[in-house]
């Protein structure tokens, strides 16, 4: 299990860097603002490749794996939570087909979607199932040659925008999930029967677009569910085991920004005439908040190195990916609210105001703690696993 960056991954981590402070940080604050798509940063990163950096090279993927991908993460999130979020959710939206797709129903998608000329989302959450993926409502019946679709999705980043919707529902009410109750089924845009509900205004990686998705007599081919009837728990689960490590990277990517602008606002910050940096209190709180940073970066990378040669099927995740998928989420997360709190406070008066950017990667921080599976949720899979 080595995590040593190699030099191609390296050569990705300081091109994305750059890619970053040139081009996606001089918006940031106001996609904030304005909480509108950032169709400019998906440009960006489809002209860089960045879409299929974990996508097989026969569908147009450059295969660089977890960790690539990751990195590119990491160093978005440094300038712009929401931006980071483009390559989460398209890897979380694309994982399913990765995983469950049949050969030609990959060569209808992943193509488009390794090339990011189409965007994928998930369909899971739904007002009464976040965390209890056994609650879902949303039924799909098989009539003919297609399945109709009724139910109501919640909190589902990117439906809007995406081209391409891997949609969890039950087609066995009488099963259990884990026992073939769920199903996975591809939905692609403007399908009659589908449409966005309520946006969300959200505290936090606001350009980031989080919609309700509605679906009413829907009608989908039979020909788009992934695998059979009955495997949606268990593509869904490995889904996650993968795609929570990419939300890890993105919350060590916020702390590390926020510890970055504290350090250079502390080194010029005079008082009592001299740098605030060399004021002990503050000295060794910047020290905590480095070495916390370091050890979730450890734990991301160790985790996403797990996931090299992990096959991308409907076998088991070995159980030691599990668990440093679950850790490196934990971890990640609760260091990202307190580094982007602990700056705030560095930064006083003025981390509170939005001129500077400490204060919005405080409120991008948040949500790394509740989606992709809440800090207790990890808990539960980390503890289940002792």
């Amino acid at each position: 299990m080595q995590y040593g960056l190699t030099e191609e991954q390296i050569m990705l981590r300081d091109m994305v860097r750059r890619l970053a402070q040139e081009q996606i940080a001089p918006g940031a604050a106001q996609r904030d603002q304005t909480a509108q798509f950032p169709w400019d940063v998906v440009q960006v990163l489809r002209d860089n490749g960045l879409f299929g950096a974990d996508f097989p090279e026969q569908y147009g993927g450059s295969a660089m794996g977890l960790l690539a991908l990751c990195l590119a993460c990491e160093e978005v999130a440094k300038v712009c939570g929401a931006s980071a979020v483009l390559l989460m959710v398209h890897e979380l939206g694309s994982m399913p087909i990765m995983l469950a797709a049949s050969p030609e129903q990959k060569e209808r998608w992943l193509p488009g979607l390794a090339s990011g000329e189409k965007l994928a989302a998930f369909g899971l959450t739904e007002p009464g199932a976040g965390s209890d993926v056994a609650g879902l409502r949303t039924r799909a019946v098989k009539k003919g040659d297609q399945y109709v679709i009724n139910g109501r999705k919640q909190f589902i980043s990117h439906a809007d925008v995406a081209d391409v919707i891997c949609v969890a529902a039950v087609t066995e009410p009488d099963k259990a999930p884990h026992k073939g109750g769920q199903s996975i089924i591809v939905v692609e845009k403007d399908t009659p029967g589908m449409s966005i509900g309520k946006k969300e205004d959200k505290l936090g990686i606001r350009a980031s677009s989080t919609c309700e998705l509605i679906f009413e007599d829907c009608a989908v081919p039979a020909d788009n569910l992934l695998a059979q009837e009955g495997t949606g728990f268990a593509i869904l689960m490995k889904t996650l085991d993968f795609t929570r490590v990419p939300v890890a990277a993105q919350a060590l990517g916020l702390a590390q920004g926020a510890l970055d602008a504290a350090v250079a606002y502390a080194k010029e910050r005079q008082q009592f005439g001299k740098a605030i940096i060399t004021f002990q209190g503050l000295n060794w709180m910047l020290a905590d908040m480095d070495t916390q940073v370091e050890a979730a970066r450890q734990l991301v990378y160790k985790a996403a190195a797990a996931f090299q040669g992990v096959p991308k099927d409907l076998s088991r995740v070995p159980m030691e990916a599990v668990r440093l998928s679950a850790m490196c989420k934990l971890l990640a997360a609760e260091t990202a609210m307190k580094v982007t709190t602990d700056a705030v406070q560095v930064l006083g008066g003025y981390g509170y105001v939005k001129e500077y950017p400490v204060e919005r990667m405080m409120r991008d921080a948040k949500i790394t703690q509740i989606y992709e599976g809440t800090s207790q949720v990890q808990k539960m899979i980390i503890g289940s696993l002792l």
